[in-house]
């Protein structure tokens, strides 16, 4: 007789089999849980400390630090900063170095290409982006009594030419010193020198350009030189492959070395943010002076980086977006907190791997030169900051000036620096392009650590977005390179086999019995009989 259970009337097979089921599925929700821990907890920590750090901030505001203790509760976030600028030198030269070593020339000039037509593109369209939103908002119309003055800010000077601008742009591709190039870059000064005296005996003067050199990684110089020093490696076939495995495995230890920085980013996240909250002096006044100028920047950064760049990436491979830049989260909370496209760049290049897949040759090869060279969101703000300036001034802009800022901002922005901001001078160029006054540019730099979060963010979204389209031509590439192989074996297969079939049959018929022993063949003793006949009818 089967025995039932007290608790639910059932057998007692059944009831063991129900709580095993119900052990196992609280165990695989206990193990889905830790799991989803696991493979997101450095996400959630880096969140975490942006959250924590707000509220740290906001806490010690209200102490009155001094400008020594404020120095001091800085110091993690500074500590963080430096150990993501110490590895961005090796992380940029080793990964160019290697993946251009590692991709084929006709490839690597094909991907090159399509790279660099996506970040002028991307960058022209947020330029047009920047300049509508300004229009259309018209942060600078009856701000006209908004002066430097009114908010007790520090001028910024800039004295130099545009053309010297796009000069030292090109010198400093080609650096005449590789140790030099990484820690100085080439800059233009100018000085008056004494040219002669006019008819009333006063000395006249002309302003001269000299070169100097200037502090800051030159890491335009360091990109080509990588790049192309890559390539001339692979160009050297076996002589050259000790050197290509020097730099992978360098390249493989700088990433390790990474990983474990990335563990130090939550703390450090927490206290640049706290500190930089700590360090505000009037909020409010400067959000009222300039609340429009600071919308119209971030509501074009929201344009281009949740619906041009996800539209343009959609459009070309035909993945969804956002399931490719969730798991790129904390490099976004990365570039929020320092903004900075090269501090973010050794966390990029890990998740966009790790996360996303893109293999290592694309990302190691196009994300350091997009950190350099894809500057999408300091294009928007650069743009809304020239039209700003120019309503502020009164100024009419005519069509010629408005053309003249779109292309200003994209080829400007190749050359900005990947620091924080590192657009400010940028925008010099552009006013002095359309022959604006520089005088007002201390109100950009007033908010410029607002804006700059979210310009970074955009920035390094376009980066990560790049890498993906670029990972999906070469997989397409290689796929119809794979099937015109298969297809190109197979080929080649059945001529082997319709060979095979034809030299069978052959064989065949010249063993055949109806041929060997076919009564119209002659016999060979007739035959020779016939031919001694022949021989002596011809004596």
């Amino acid at each position: 007789m089967e025995k039932k259970c007290e608790t639910n009337g059932h057998s007692v097979s059944k009831c063991t089999e129900s709580s095993v089921s119900v052990k196992c599925e609280k165990k695989s929700c206990k193990d889905r849980f830790t799991g989803f821990l696991q493979r997101n907890l450095l996400v959630i920590l880096t969140v975490s400390g942006v959250l924590v750090g707000v509220g740290l901030g906001m806490i010690i505001r209200n102490m009155n630090l001094t400008r020594a203790q404020m120095t001091y509760f800085a110091f993690p976030g500074e500590m963080l900063l430096r150990m993501l600028k110490m590895i961005i030198l090796p992380l940029v030269v080793c990964s160019l170095i290697s993946g251009a070593a590692s991709i084929d020339t006709r490839s690597l000039g094909k991907l090159g290409g399509i790279a660099v037509s996506y970040f002028l593109v991307t960058t022209l369209i947020a330029s047009c982006i920047g300049v509508a939103l300004a229009f259309i908002i018209k942060p600078g119309v009856g701000a006209g009594a908004l002066k430097t003055n009114s908010l007790s800010l520090e001028g910024v000077s800039n004295n130099k030419e545009t053309t010297d601008s796009f000069l030292d742009l090109a010198r400093n591709l080609f650096p005449s010193n590789l140790v030099a190039a990484a820690f100085r870059s080439y800059a233009t000064d100018y000085k008056n020198i004494a040219v002669g005296n006019d008819s009333n005996g006063t000395i006249l003067y002309q302003k001269v350009p000299y070169g100097t050199d200037t502090d800051g990684m030159n890491i335009l110089g360091l990109v080509l030189f990588a790049m192309v020093f890559g390539v001339a490696l692979r160009k050297l076939g076996a002589e050259g492959e000790e050197l290509i495995r020097f730099f992978n495995a360098f390249n493989e230890a700088t990433m390790v070395l990474v990983s474990w920085i990335m563990w130090y980013v939550p703390l450090g996240i927490m206290f640049l943010v706290g500190s930089k909250i700590v360090e505000m002096e009037d909020v409010g006044l400067l959000v009222t002076s300039l609340g429009k100028y600071i919308f119209a920047s971030i509501l074009g950064h929201v344009l281009h980086g949740g619906i041009v760049l996800p539209l343009i990436y959609f459009g070309l491979t035909r993945k969804n977006p956002f399931t490719f830049l969730s798991g790129l989260i904390t490099p976004f909370t990365t570039a929020f907190a320092t903004c900075s496209s090269s501090a973010t760049l050794p966390s990029m290049i890990k998740c966009v791997e790790e996360n996303n897949g893109v293999d290592k040759r694309i990302s190691r090869f196009i994300l350091p030169i997009g950190a350099t060279v894809n500057m999408d969101g300091a294009a928007i703000f650069q743009c809304v900051a020239a039209v700003f300036i120019a309503q502020l001034n009164n100024y009419e802009l005519s069509a010629v000036q408005i053309f003249t800022i779109l292309v200003t901002a994209t080829a400007s922005s190749v050359g900005a620096a990947g620091i924080p901001a590192g657009g400010i001078i940028t925008i010099a160029i552009i006013l002095e392009a359309i022959g604006l006054p520089t005088n007002d540019l201390s109100l950009m730099l007033a908010v410029d650590w607002i804006v700059d979060r979210t310009t970074t963010v955009v920035n390094v979204e376009g980066d990560a977005l790049g890498a993906g389209i670029l990972n999906h031509i070469n997989e397409r590439d290689q796929k119809k390179l794979q099937q015109k192989q298969e297809e190109g074996e197979q080929e080649l297969t059945e001529v082997k086999v319709e060979a095979e079939a034809v030299a069978n049959m052959q064989a065949e018929e010249e063993t055949s019995p109806l041929v060997t022993h076919s009564p119209l063949a002659p016999d060979s003793s007739c035959a020779n009989l016939l031919d001694k006949e022949g021989m002596e009818s011809v004596l």
